[in-house]
């Protein structure tokens, strides 16, 4: 069964949006209780804790190969753990869930981008009409089926911040083709390891500026979540995902965030499914199958 999911990459990329929609709302919800850099910190300390016992054999075996790759693996770690997580955490401070998932609906297409630019990689027309569908699609379902309203939202510093990390992790999922051929425990806990330790001098800058996580259960409870959900499992999928599909089509995913989101909000807050999120869906759809097609592409995978 589990290796059925792992070669599933549609699957596997749905469960990272699912966790990483709700990473953005648990985010926003507690920014009163755990400040940005205290829950990055913590998310991948925690994260690589658990992670450990598991990928403590691959690591072993892994060893020369990671030494070998070293510069790479600090590219990627502070790129997709170190600074991403950080920056959107930071721009969910002073800016809505809305917004953020707004602006990460730009990634697909700067995946496109920086592959062309960095690869040379060819651009199919079905590609740009995939995009611009699961665009409109998302906008669909942020703007609750009046796309103008999109117009009237208000940027801030903080939509600066998360668009910064927008660009941070299209480039981290363009790069992830570079990532040497080692078991995926392995090349996660090595990215934790790294970003951790980009992310801890900020860290004690934080709490010498007097800023500490609140004592309450609800901070606890929003560290465990992104600690387990967001970061060990959506990491692993994802990472798995543009193995399988390439970096385009799996950043084309991230457009289903909105749909998860929506989701998570009708189960934890009550809130209604609306006609606005069945169009939404259908255009994300159509536009993943256009720049997809029906089934993934060939890769190059490592020995795991």
């Amino acid at each position: 069964m589990a290796n059925r999911i792992w070669t599933a990459p549609y699957l596997l990329l749905t469960f990272t949006a699912l966790f990483w929609a709700g990473n953005s709302i648990v985010a926003r919800a507690a920014r009163d209780l755990v400040p940005p850099l205290a829950l990055s910190f913590w998310r991948w300390s925690l994260a690589l804790l658990l992670l450990l016992p598991l990928a403590w054999p691959h690591l072993r075996r892994d060893a020369a190969e990671l030494r070998r790759s070293w510069r790479t693996l600090i590219v990627l770690g502070a790129l997709g753990i170190g600074a991403f997580n950080t920056l959107l955490y930071t721009g969910l401070q002073t800016t809505s869930a809305v917004n953020g998932l707004l602006l990460q609906s730009l990634q697909p297409g700067l995946i496109l981008l920086f592959g062309a630019l960095l690869f040379a990689e060819s651009t199919r027309l079905l590609q740009v009409l995939g995009i611009i569908l699961s665009v409109a699609g998302a906008l669909v379902i942020i703007s609750k089926g009046d796309p103008a309203s999109v117009m009237t939202l208000r940027l801030n510093i903080g939509d600066l911040v998360i668009g910064c990390a927008v660009i941070i992790w299209s480039l981290y999922s363009v790069l992830l083709r570079k990532r040497p051929q080692v078991h995926p425990l392995s090349f996660l806990a090595a990215t934790l390891a790294i970003g951790i330790a980009g992310v801890l001098p900020f860290y004690v800058a934080e709490m010498a500026s007097g800023r500490l996580i609140e004592r309450a259960n609800e901070s606890w409870l929003a560290i465990g979540y992104v600690c387990i959900f967001p970061s060990l499992i959506a990491y692993l999928c994802y990472n798995r995902g543009v193995e399988l599909l390439g970096s385009a089509a799996a950043g084309l995913y991230l457009n289903i965030m909105p749909i998860m989101g929506a989701l998570l909000a009708a189960v934890f807050l009550d809130e209604a499914i609306r006609g606005f999120h069945f169009a939404g869906v259908a255009l994300i759809a159509l536009g993943i199958i256009c720049a997809t097609g029906w089934g993934p592409r060939k890769a190059n995978l490592p020995k795991t």
